[in-house]
């Protein structure tokens, strides 16, 4: 008896659900035989032949539908009242314990079902997915630039909390992109017959093809990652959560001092993943994008890569995202019409980056040999990664990678400048972000590449204005020699503000770049403020000049705008900056395409890094904004796209030059002065017109 007592407390404890339906199932089982019983052994005409089967027949139909009492009692009079009287009892009975439990437990299944549905308990059956781990402000700009994607694409997303409202955001901004692109695919269309247009709008109409999955849970939990069929996705991203903007002002500065020490949870997710993908059973070449922001991090990870990591199985990719940032917007203030560049490159609209296996090592031989026979994609250049050899190269799709027919010799020519220097810049940074000293690692290493060799001039001239605390935290920036003034000011003294960038812009004859940074530590009602105001001093200053004197250029002032959040983008557009910079959506699209080829990864550090200062030879490879009236040594005549590229990159690598003159180079595109306009040659080269002037600015990318 103590044993049954103990099986069933435990029962109920474990599985009580299984155990209600085990009562209900005994006690009608029992309630139908004993009422079948009875009514076979009435001693009346209509049950004295009846057996213990029908009888148990007739039960089940009363219960089930009342009127078939008839079967049993074809006439109520005297003789039959007991008999009718037991009849509705069962009756009564039978609808509370069969059918009301019966029904009522199987609502509560369905409802248990769909609830447990909801809060992500059910297993996903899932391959070759992408999953993201955590939720900041860079997943929904992942999953929005996964709509260019040319294949279907099933994303699980795990928040550890306000799963709905996450959902509903994704959705949103989804259907907005998907709507922006039809309109202006519809725009660009309108000239044409309104038969016309119907026909190209249905066949070219952009559609969503991403589909979402958004479970609220643990992802430390190994159940939960098994659950979305972790080992078998294609890509698995972890992010850093986002900063609680809940928090008093001094709890925020200690969360902030925190994570800029070490996050502990991004390297527990880590582990989790990788052991589940470096088993056997998991999918091959799965690849995990990890966020890390802090060195304590990067050593860790660096350590469980040694541990975990296997060739084909788990490839470990460690993305750095503030020394990216800081590369970026450094990068953007020398050379702002990057954005514009990258913004297409780094994403999977229109022109982007590719690489595929290479047998060839000799990266000269490389290019050359791929520019003789193929006119729709531009080789790059060739990177040993692991001991394989990859090539890379821009191009719309990889089908622009396959052989297209070899070219016929090439006789147009243009004269390099082989002195060319790229000039000496000024740049203005207002604010502060919590990259500021990965910025000016950026513009060092810009600054160690590009000064002058004599030792006598500057290259670079950096005025930063901010806070007295934020200068202070920095030691006032002077361990960059290239820092020649820090100005003390809050963003309400705006008279002092007005003051240093109308001193600056008026003491340099040549262009100056102002880089407004947007702090990404305040709490969310605060996200971009100050860097709008400071967008309005600016737009001040650049109107009292063009009032002053009718002969000013407003784009020798080139104002370069960090927002962190998007719905801000059309606001500040709509100012003087000639370049607005989401940070998070380049990190975001940057690890969309490393997610799809991670050996893209080692292609976008190398890039982003300047050499080191005082080599002997140049071996790091960057994108430049280089000016054609100083690039060349004449403007080169009208042409095609394919004969400016093969052209550029025969006389930069001309053997009669000193080999430190040499530079291959390979051109991308260019920028057009007469409206700004931003063009990467993609397609056939050979339909593309081209006709430099001396103010329009060439896209390459070469070693310097």
């Amino acid at each position: 008896m103590w044993n049954l007592k103990k099986q069933l407390s435990l029962s109920v404890a474990r599985n009580p659900g299984r155990v209600v339906l085990g009562a209900i199932l005994l006690f009608n089982l029992a309630f139908f035989f004993f009422s079948a019983l009875i009514i076979s052994h009435f001693p009346l005409k209509e049950t004295e032949n009846m057996g213990f089967i029908e009888a148990a027949f007739c039960t089940i139909t009363m219960i089930l539908d009342a009127g078939c009492i008839q079967f049993v009692v074809q006439e109520i009079g005297e003789a039959n009242v007991g008999l009718s009287i037991f009849c509705l009892i069962v009756i009564l009975l039978g609808m509370i314990s069969f059918t009301g439990a019966v029904i009522g437990y199987v609502t509560n299944l369905i409802s248990g079902f769909i609830e447990n549905a909801n809060a992500g308990g059910r297993k996903l059956h899932l391959d070759d997915h992408i999953v993201i781990l955590n939720w900041n402000n860079r997943a929904s700009e992942i999953v929005n630039d996964l709509l260019y994607c040319e294949k279907p694409v099933y994303v699980v997303l795990i928040v550890p909390e306000n799963k709905d409202e996450i959902r509903q955001k994704l959705e949103t901004q989804l259907q907005d992109t998907v709507d922006r692109e039809n309109r202006d695919f519809a725009n660009s269309i309108a000239h044409l017959p309104l038969l016309r247009r119907l026909m190209l709008q249905h066949s070219n109409r952009f559609r969503c093809h991403v589909k979402i999955v958004v479970r609220e849970g643990d992802v430390f939990s190994s159940k939960q990652l098994n659950d979305i069929s972790l080992d078998r996705a294609e890509t698995v991203i972890i992010l850093g959560s986002d900063k609680s903007n809940d928090l008093c002002v001094f709890e925020r500065r200690e969360r902030n001092e925190d994570c800029s020490s070490g996050n502990s949870l991004t390297v527990k997710s880590l582990m989790q993943v990788a052991d589940i993908t470096a088993a056997e059973t998991s999918r091959n070449d799965q690849k995990i994008i990890v966020e890390i922001t802090d060195g304590w991090t990067w050593d860790l990870v660096q350590k469980i890569i040694r541990c975990k990591q296997r060739s084909g199985k788990c490839n470990i990719v460690p993305v750095r995202v503030n020394t990216i940032l800081g590369q970026l917007l450094s990068q953007f203030s020398l050379m702002p019409e990057l954005n514009m560049v990258y913004r297409e490159l780094f994403s999977n609209k229109g022109a982007a980056f590719y690489s595929e296996r290479e047998e060839e090592r000799d990266d000269e031989h490389f290019t050359s040999s791929f520019l003789e026979q193929h006119r729709s994609a531009i080789p790059l250049t060739v990177m040993e990664i692991e001991g394989e050899n990859y090539g890379f190269y821009a191009a719309t799709s990889e089908h622009d990678l396959l052989f297209s027919g070899a070219s016929e010799k090439e006789d147009y020519q243009v004269a390099l400048n082989p002195d060319y220097w790229i000039e000496e810049k000024t740049v203005i940074i207002l604010g502060h972000n919590s990259n500021s000293v990965e910025i000016m690692k950026g513009f060092a290493s810009f600054r160690g590449e590009w000064n002058y060799p004599d030792g006598q001039r500057e290259i670079l001239h950096i005025t930063v204005v901010d806070d007295e605390q934020s200068l202070k935290k920095l030691d006032y920036y002077r361990e960059y020699p290239f820092v020649v003034e820090t100005v003390a000011a809050s963003i309400y003294e705006r008279e002092a503000i007005l003051e240093v960038i109308e001193r600056v812009v008026s003491s340099h004859s040549g262009d100056t770049s102002i880089l407004i940074l947007s702090d990404d530590t305040v709490p969310g009602e605060e996200i971009d403020a100050n860097a709008l105001a400071n967008l309005v001093y600016v737009q001040d200053i650049i109107n009292r000049k063009i009032e002053t004197d009718p002969d000013f250029q407003r784009d020798s002032i080139d104002v370069i705008v960090e927002i962190n959040d998007p719905k801000h983008h059309d606001v500040v557009s709509s100012y003087s900056a000639n370049n607005v910079i989401i940070s998070n959506r380049y990190i975001s699209k940057m690890m969309t395409q490393i997610g799809e080829k991670e050996t893209l990864f080692a292609f976008f550090s190398d890039i982003l890094t300047y050499d080191a200062e005082d080599v002997e030879v140049y071996t790091s490879k960057e994108i430049y904004i280089k000016k054609v009236d100083s690039f060349f040594r004449n403007v080169p005549a009208p042409c095609s796209a394919a004969e400016l590229i093969r052209a550029i990159y025969r006389a930069s690598c001309d053997p009669a030059l000193p080999p430190k003159k040499r530079n291959p180079t390979i051109t991308l595109g260019y920028v057009r002065n007469s409206d700004g306009a931003m063009i990467l040659f993609k397609g056939n080269q050979d339909d593309i017109h081209v006709a430099l002037t001396e103010k329009d600015k060439l896209i390459v990318y070469s070693s310097h």
